[in-house]
């Protein structure tokens, strides 16, 4: 079992509260892939950006591990999983790494925006040509005096079309391979920037997916984060926490998911008994609950091995890889539960399944992630 502190209970409970205003709608912004800005102002209200964040920078000061209890509980009690999506990442792309890696002067400019949930923040990794190999990224940057000259396009960027600010990785050095990435800080305002429109896409549509291009784009050297050459770690950085964030908010919906289905085959009856009582459904519930609690299990105790300063490579890769196969699992098994009702859009458990298919994609491939525990294992370079 998963304990909780007191204060991680009330930050828990905080969420649930507003769970059924940040629902109310989903169905019909997933249609319209509308992003939800009434919704991401209830967020505000919630203090739920700066969960993580230091207070000086109006953030809550919680630790890694009750930020991810409360978005856990924002995962079960709200059901626009897009708007979710785009919480964690101004979060975990923007805040963090400024929290971390930041000058005084650029967590002064940005983090009090962020706390608030005032800025929208997303970072660019992505590239067109280079998918899930970000080494290979050709966006560059090359110094001239004080400033930097950004130019290339970035792709597959989460909260794009309505950010305020980004992280962008370019190449200031050709050949210097992991140490030849630097990040930037880039206001949407900056000339040479160009956002484009939000892509049509499978699941999470609530969630802005866009194209960045940079057409000769001057960025003020002090607006390197990190240090020149240093973008690799930021990144790494990030990755870690995007990760444990992202799919605490998962295993939250998984924990929803579960709920329902039981009180459905309590309630729906067939053959003169509730469906719950026939073996073949039966199993298939119990099959959710060790996928959600085999799930919560590897993402919480991957959290508290980060947060105790352990290398978790290995570990973040075994419990993304298991989480989000198992929401794609559960939210099959859920429609197969409900049956023709499930099949529905207007039962919602369809777009579970179209929102599930991301998770084995975003924040580094599960094939990706093979790779990874491969390598730890010795069996590949």
């Amino acid at each position: 079992m998963i304990s909780e502190t007191v204060e991680q209970t009330e930050v828990r409970a905080e969420l649930a509260q507003c769970g059924e205003e940040l629902s109310t709608g989903h169905l019909a912004r997933d249609e319209s892939a509308e992003f939800a800005w009434d919704q991401w102002q209830l967020l505000r209200k919630a203090r739920l950006f700066g969960l993580p964040f230091d207070p000086q920078w109006g953030g809550r000061g919680h630790s890694l591990l009750t930020t991810m209890h409360a978005l856990e509980s924002l995962g079960e009690h709200c059901r626009d999983s897009g708007l979710s999506f785009s919480a964690t990442t101004t979060m975990a792309s923007t805040g963090i790494p400024l929290h971390r890696f930041g000058t005084t002067a650029q967590q002064e400019k940005y983090l009090p925006r962020i706390c608030s949930g005032e800025a929208i923040g997303a970072h660019a990794i992505t590239e067109p040509d280079s998918g899930s190999d970000a080494l290979a990224m050709h966006t560059h940057a090359h110094r001239d005096g004080d400033e930097f000259v950004l130019t290339g396009s970035k792709t597959f960027v989460t909260n794009g079309p309505v950010a305020d600010v980004f992280v962008v990785y370019a190449r200031t050095h050709p050949d210097g391979g992991a140490l030849g990435i630097t990040a930037f800080l880039v206001d949407r305002a900056t000339p040479g920037l160009a956002v484009g429109p939000a892509l049509p896409k499978m699941g999470l549509r609530t969630s802005p997916l866009g194209e960045l291009s940079f057409d000769n784009c001057r960025i003020p050297s002090d607006q390197v984060l990190g240090r020149v050459g240093g973008g690799f770690l930021v990144l790494d950085f990030v990755m870690q926490r995007e990760i444990l964030l992202t799919f605490a908010v998962t295993t939250g919906e998984m924990r929803h998911r579960l709920a329902r289905c039981v009180e459905y085959a309590r309630t729906r009856r067939s053959f003169g008994r509730p469906i719950g009582s026939h073996q073949s459904v039966s199993n298939q519930i119990v099959d959710m609950k060790i996928r959600t609690e085999t799930a919560r299990k590897w993402i919480f105790d991957t959290g508290a091995r980060l947060a105790a300063g352990k290398d978790v490579t290995t570990d973040l890769a075994i419990s993304k890889t298991i989480a989000s196969e198992n929401n794609m699992a559960t939210s099959l098994a859920a429609v197969n539960v409900f049956g023709g009702h499930g099949y529905l859009t207007e039962q919602g458990l369809e777009k579970g399944v179209r929102d599930a298919v991301g998770g084995t994609i975003y924040s580094g491939t599960n094939e990706i992630q093979y790779n990874r525990i491969a390598s730890a294992l010795g069996l590949s370079p």
